[in-house]
C-alpha cells in the first residue's frame, strides 16, 4: 500500500510537471528538485525535536509501568471490553494488552501502542477458529484503533512547536472533540454489524458517562467566546500535561521505583523508535515537497475549492483537505502534508489549525489494516474497512465543523 501511495505521489507530480511545461512553465523542474532537498532539511530538523519528545515521554510512561499505574487502568477497563468482546473469556491476556493498547493512544503515544496492539492482535488469533478471516473481537479492535481516541495528542503539539507556535496545545481541545466523534461512529458502526448488547449495565455506565463528559464540556464552551476557548484549550492541555507528568513521579517514588534508572530506560527506547523513523519520514516529506511543486495538488484542491464556492461555502477548509485525503493510508504522508501546510500558511493560520486537527481526530486505516491483519495473517476484513473509513469521515467533518466554531 505504501508502495503504491509514495510511486503515486511521484508519477502524479511527473504527469503534473509534464503538463505545466506544455503549458511553457519551464521552470517547474527546478522547483521540484529544490523542494526535494528542502524537505530533506526539514524532515532533519522535525526530527531533531522528535527524538527529544518520544525519549521524553516513553521515559515518564517508563515510569508509570513500572509503578504499577498503567496495569490498575487496565483492570478498572477489562470488565467493559469483555463485555464488547464476549468472545473473549474473561481474564484472558488479550483483554490486559488491548487496554494498555487504548491507554497508549489515548495518551498519544502512537509508537509505544503499536507492539502492544500487535501482541493483543495475536491473542485474539489464537481464540479465531477461522484464522484467515477476522473475528468480530479482532474487527472491533481494528476500527477502534483506525479511530483511535486521543486524549493527549502530544505529537500534534510537538510539531506545532517545531513550526514556531506560540501555544502548541492550541488545538488541544478540538482534537478532543474530533477523535470523540470519529471513535462514536467507529463504535457504533461495529456494535450495528455484530448486534452489540450496548444496554448491558456496564456498557451503559461507560457511554453515559463519556457522554456527560463531553454533553457538559460542550455545554460550557457554547457559554464562552472565541478567545476563551482558545485560552482554556491552552491552559487545560498544558496542565493535564504537567498532572500526568507529577502522577508518574511521585506515585513511581511512593512505591519506590527508581524513577531516574526507569526514565533513562524508556527514554533510550525512545530514543531507537525515533532514529528508525528518519529514512521514512524523509522518503514522505520529499514526495509530499514534489507533489506540491509540481501543481498537482493544486490542481486537486481547485477542483474542490471551486465547488465549495459554487455551493457559496466558505472554502478556508480546502488547504487543510490533503491531510485528510491521504491520512486513511499513511499516518507519515498525512504528517508531511500537515507540516508541509504549516510551513505554506503560517503554524496558527485556520488551514493549519485544521489540518493539525485532522490530523489527530483519526487514524491510518489501509496501514493499521495492513499491519495489524497482516501480522496475524488474515486475509479477509469483512466489514472492518467499510466501518473504520465511516469513521474517518465523521473524524474530518467534525474536523470542520469545530475548527469553524473555535477559529471561524
Amino acid at each position: 500500500m505504501l508502495n503504491s501511495l509514495w510511486l503515486g505521489f511521484f508519477v502524479s507530480a511527473a504527469l503534473s510537471a509534464l503538463w505545466r511545461t506544455l503549458a511553457g512553465d519551464v521552470a517547474v523542474y527546478s522547483a521540484m528538485v529544490d523542494s526535494l532537498f528542502a524537505m530533506a532539511k526539514l524532515s532533519v530538523e522535525v526530527m531533531l525535536l522528535l527524538f527529544g519528545t518520544l525519549s521524553l515521554w516513553l521515559g515518564f510512561l517508563k515510569i508509570a509501568e513500572k509503578a504499577m499505574l498503567v496495569q490498575t487502568l487496565a483492570r478498572w477497563l477489562s470488565p467493559l471490553f469483555a463485555r464488547l468482546m464476549p468472545g473473549v473469556p474473561s481474564g484472558h491476556p488479550a483483554l490486559g494488552l488491548i487496554t494498555l493498547n487504548f491507554t497508549a493512544n489515548a495518551l498519544g503515544l502512537d509508537n509505544a501502542a503499536t507492539p502492544i496492539g500487535l501482541k493483543a492482535m495475536r491473542e485474539l488469533q489464537t481464540l479465531n477458529p477461522h484464522p484467515d478471516v477476522a473475528s468480530d473481537a479482532q474487527i472491533l479492535f481494528l476500527v477502534l484503533n483506525a479511530s483511535s481516541l486521543t486524549l493527549l495528542p502530544v505529537t500534534i503539539f510537538m510539531y506545532r512547536a517545531q513550526q514556531g507556535a506560540p501555544d502548541p496545545t492550541l488545538v488541544f481541545l478540538p482534537i478532543l472533540l474530533a477523535t470523540a466523534a470519529s471513535t462514536l461512529a467507529g463504535f457504533l458502526s461495529v456494535a450495528l454489524m455484530q448486534r452489540l448488547r450496548l444496554r448491558d449495565p456496564v456498557v451503559l455506565a461507560w457511554m453515559l458517562g463519556t457522554a456527560l463528559l463531553l454533553g457538559g464540556g460542550i455545554a460550557l464552551l457554547s457559554t464562552l467566546s472565541v478567545a476563551a476557548i482558545a485560552s482554556l484549550s491552552s491552559t487545560l492541555g498544558n496542565a493535564v500535561l504537567f498532572g500526568l507528568v507529577m502522577l508518574f513521579v511521585l506515585v513511581g517514588a511512593l512505591r519506590r521505583v527508581p524513577i531516574f534508572e526507569a526514565f533513562v530506560e524508556g527514554a533510550r527506547e525512545g530514543f531507537e523508535v525515533a532514529k528508525n523513523l528518519l529514512p521514512y519520514l524523509v522518503a514522505m516529506l520529499c514526495a509530499v515537497g514534489i507533489l506540491r511543486a509540481s501543481g498537482a495538488l493544486d490542481s486537486l484542491l481547485t477542483g474542490i475549492r471551486y465547488l465549495a464556492e459554487w455551493m457559496t461555502w466558505d472554502t478556508r477548509f480546502v488547504d487543510a483537505l490533503p491531510v485528510a485525503l491521504v491520512k486513511p493510508f499513511s499516518g507519515s504522508a498525512a504528517r508531511a502534508m500537515m507540516i508541509e501546510t504549516m510551513s505554506a500558511h503560517g503554524v496558527d493560520s485556520f488551514p493549519a489549525i485544521l489540518a493539525a486537527t485532522m490530523q489527530g481526530s483519526t487514524e491510518t486505516t489501509f496501514y493499521v489494516l495492513a499491519v495489524y491483519f497482516g501480522a496475524v495473517g488474515i486475509q479477509r476484513a469483512r466489514y472492518a474497512v467499510a466501518c473504520a473509513l465511516l469513521a474517518d469521515f465523521a473524524g474530518v467533518v467534525a474536523s470542520i465543523a469545530v475548527c469553524y466554531w473555535f477559529f471561524g
